[in-house]
Parts: C-alpha cells; structure tokens; sequence
C-alpha cells in the first residue's frame, strides 16, 4: 500500500502522478466529490477517487487516490472506521440527521448514563441494520435519497454489519456525545434512529466527525489549505 502523505511533508506533483493516498480532512459543507473535484484542478492528475464517501455536513478523514493508487480504493473501503459525534434525543428526523426534516418529536426522560450505556452496548458486535432511505444504495438502478425526497418509502432488507466499540462519552441530555469503530457499510445514522426507538424517545445524528480510517488518523490529514500549500513541482 502507498505511504500516505502527512502534515509537513512536501507533496510532488510527479509523486501524485505515479500514485499516491493523500488523507485529507475534509470540511463541513463539502461533498466528497467537492474534494476529488478540487484536488483533481489543484494538481493537474486526471485520474482520482476517494475512498469512502462522507456525508457533507460531515468532517474528517477522507481518503483521496491518486492515479495508479485507484486501484486500491475498494481494498481501502474495506478498512476499519472510527467516528466521534453527537445524537441528540428528543426528535427524528426523514434522513435520521441533522440535515433531514423533523417529522416527530418525543419528550426526553430522565436517563441516567447506565441506562444509555446498557442500550448502547446492545449494538456492539455483529448486527443487523436496516439501512436508511437517505443513502446511495440503489434500487432499480436510482440512487435511495432520489426517491426518499419524491416521498417514496421502500421496504429494505437488515444487512450485516460489525461494529466492533461503541461508547458514550459524554451525556448532557438531550445529547449523547459517542465515539464508535465500525466496519464497512454501516451507517451512524442508522444506529442514531436505532437507539433512540431503544431510549423511547427517538434521536437523530446531530454531528459526526470520521477520526479514523484504518491507520489513517485525522491528526495526520490535511487540510485542504495544507495540502495546496505543501503542493509542488
């Protein structure tokens, strides 16, 4: 696998060209095609990917490609990630986050962090989840969130997925403030609207921060302003 470029570290243009990972840090408000798109104009190199889409609002490690290092974006989706966030209680949400509409709303009771802890531990392990309306997967060839926003409802199946830590790390009702390391394909989201049918009082996912992708950790990514600054000939 590529060595992948840290903070500090002059980043070549040819380096990039003959294939190269670039974990970047990607801001709130940017698409993960956005960062592929910028970096691609930045530096020139026709072919780049990512490795592992992040939802716009959003930030964190995301894992760019360059050239020959393509190849190995399905073998890095596969890797371990880790999250920190915070599920608010209280509300649901149609996209079970914080940039879906409300579409109901419960009071909070009292839960002590025992209570949220013990629920919390019931999703550690292998699972099935159900994956959001919200979300990339297709269904006839049309991406779920295209037919989520024309209001269609499909009925869709629990699928596998590990999630191998799942902790609270903070509760200061109505948020819950976690951090979780979880396997390909799952979806935090999922595990916010989940856990708050378990609490009785419905949750959505109000931030998310990806702090890991394998051995990838965000204290080494760039940012987009580093990386053009550490870009050269």
């Amino acid at each position: 696998m590529s060595n992948v470029i840290e903070i500090n570290n002059a980043i070549r243009r040819a380096e990039l060209k003959a294939g190269k990972i670039v974990a970047i840090d990607k801001p709130a408000g940017w698409t993960s095609f956005d960062v592929v798109n910028k970096l691609r104009g930045m530096t020139g190199v026709k072919k780049v990917g990512h490795a592992g889409t992040l939802d716009p609002f959003a930030t964190g490690v995301l894992l760019i490609c360059f050239a020959g290092a393509t190849k190995q974006v399905d073998a890095l989706m596969g890797l371990e990630k880790e999250y920190q966030g915070t599920f608010e209680l209280g509300a649901e949400t149609d996209s079970h986050d914080v940039t879906g509409k409300v579409i109901a709303q419960h009071p909070v009771p009292e839960l002590s962090r025992e209570q949220i802890e013990r629920a919390v531990r019931r999703y550690v392990g292998e699972i099935m989840q159900t994956p959001p309306m919200f979300s990339a997967l297709k269904r006839q060839g049309q991406r779920l969130y295209k037919l989520a926003r024309k209001g269609e409802q499909i009925e869709l199946a629990p699928r596998k997925v590990m999630i191998y830590s799942f902790e609270v790390l903070e509760v200061a009702l109505p948020e819950i403030r976690f951090q979780v390391a979880c396997s390909r394909g799952t979806y935090v989201r999922a595990l916010a609207r989940d856990l708050g049918n378990d609490l009785g009082c419905g949750a959505f996912l109000k931030t998310l921060r990806r702090t890991r992708v394998g051995k990838y950790a965000v204290g080494s990514a760039l940012s987009i302003e580093q990386f053009a600054k550490q870009l050269i000939d």
